[in-house]
């Protein structure tokens, strides 16, 4: 335990900027730059940190862009603590910027040691080794566990690898997150998907129990295979935690996809039992076709709220090939169920698929467009589709020689990096249009309607806000 308490450790967010945008980075499946505001609290370092300090390990929460620093003040600051470990989580339209930013640590103090670790780099470890002087590459989703057996080896003097790579552990060793150390603070009032503040993010599951869709950059970390879930009386401990004693009005559990079946049985009637259901609201990432109506309506009545589900196109031909598993012909219906129930679906949808024409495009603009125009949906969003590295879109696109460029910095949404029917300006148009489109009469109709609080009237300012932000993105 002496040993630990004199090794450091800086679990950091260096501040990167592409104009006025600021990197949608923490916990991210779908990388963007945005001048939204929005954060993401990254559960997973969260869970490092935590074990960490519980270990006897000084640990110092380092992000700089949830804490608005400039790159100046960051570097300065780093350097004068002189942790014993850096630790970057990185993504591929961001890892340039961090081989570039280990490099300045490394001019300043030549000892200190850096991790990256993340998608990117778990898909191409070798590459971030060749390019910059790392120290330490860390692949695979469990940073937590991975990170505390790394800095376990480098204080009784072993030599790990550069390349550490351990398997999947049992979430239920995971102790409830410090929320003081990972000062959950910065990120309670900045984040869209809130609608009551403060709100707190968790993840109780790794990562998704399908964990197939061929777009999804956390494929590469959590493989469907590797899927895990906390027990239902930890994730229960969690959310008692969160409202008992930082006084948490909304959760959003960032699983992949939520629990579901039993488990999500337990938890909601454990939710209602303990009446957490009366002071904390519940939203989530879900998939279609899995919730039965009795589901639906014990999800309503245990608190939930908002539902994400992944949409993505209203092919059929392209979720096949996306390996979505849900038929599109019967998310309406689905969604009419949802809205029965008085929860709040948010759909996610991409354009830009090199296979899709402009008429294929078109029809997804058209039914997103029916489905908020019946009051079956609440809020979208739009992006254009990436293929990261290491997924299987990524090694389609590869062998159809589909790429327009492999330079890591142009992977930001900001404009295709796929050969497709559809020009980069058109697509831009698509996903403004694609948020525009729901702007009807009927549709602002609707969101007055639903006003019953001076909570609703606030989050609707504020999403208006951000949705109008969020056009700039794309513009």
């Amino acid at each position: 335990m002496s040993v630990a308490k004199n090794f450091s450790v800086s679990i950091s967010y260096p501040p990167i900027f592409s104009g006025r945008k600021t990197p949608f980075l923490q916990q991210n499946r779908q990388f963007q730059w945005t001048n939204t505001g929005n954060l993401i609290y990254p559960v997973i370092p969260a869970y490092a940190a935590t074990l960490l300090s519980r270990s006897g390990f000084s640990v110092f929460w380092d992000d700089a862009i949830a804490e608005n620093l400039t790159y100046k003040q960051w570097l300065s600051r780093i350097i004068k603590r002189r942790p014993d470990l850096v630790v970057i989580e990185t993504k591929t339209p961001v890892v340039k910027h961090h081989w570039q930013i280990i490099k300045d640590i490394k001019r300043q103090n030549p000892k200190l040691k850096v991790l990256l670790m993340g998608d990117h780099v778990t898909a191409l470890p070798e590459e971030s080794l060749k390019h910059c002087p790392v120290d330490f590459i860390l692949t695979g989703g469990d940073y937590d566990f991975s990170l505390l057996y790394l800095c376990r080896e480098l204080t009784i003097g072993h030599h790990p690898p550069q390349i550490i790579s351990q398997p999947p552990h049992l979430l239920n060793q995971a102790p409830l997150i410090d929320r003081q150390l990972t000062r959950w603070d910065l990120y309670a009032r900045r984040n869209s998907n809130f609608k009551y503040f403060p709100g707190a993010y968790t993840m109780f599951s790794r990562d998704c129990w399908w964990g197939k869709c061929t777009f999804c950059s956390w494929t590469t970390l959590y493989p469907s295979q590797s899927y895990r879930c906390l027990s239902v009386g930890q994730a229960v401990a969690e959310v008692e935690n969160l409202v008992k004693n930082f006084k948490v009005k909304e959760i959003f559990d960032d699983s992949g996809t939520f629990p579901v079946g039993e488990w999500l049985e337990k938890f909601c009637r454990q939710l209602i039992e303990k009446k957490l259901n009366q002071q904390v609201k519940i939203s989530c990432n879900m998939r279609f076709g899995v919730l039965s109506p009795k589901q639906y309506a014990l999800m309503a009545k245990a608190g939930f709220r908002m539902l994400l589900f992944g949409f993505e196109s209203a092919n059929q031909a392209t979720l096949n090939r996306l390996s979505k598993n849900i038929t599109a012909t019967n998310i309406p219906a689905e969604l009419a169920v949802a809205k029965k129930y008085h929860l709040f679906p948010h759909l996610t949808a991409m354009v830009g698929y090199p296979w899709e024409t402009l008429t294929d495009a078109q029809n997804t603009l058209d039914t997103v467009k029916q489905l908020f125009h019946a009051g079956l949906a609440d809020s979208i969003q739009a992006t254009m589709i990436i293929p990261y590295p290491g997924t299987p879109l990524f090694r389609y696109c590869r062998q159809k020689k589909l790429l327009l460029t492999t330079d890591w910095d142009r992977y930001d949404m900001n404009r295709p990096v796929i050969k497709s029917p559809l020009s980069s300006s058109i697509q831009k148009k698509l996903v403004n249009n694609l948020f525009v489109g729901i702007i009807t009469p009927r549709f602002i109709f609707r969101q007055l309607l639903s006003l019953r609080s001076f909570d609703d009237i606030k989050h609707l300012l504020r999403y208006t806000i951000k949705f109008f932000k969020k056009l700039h993105d794309f513009s």
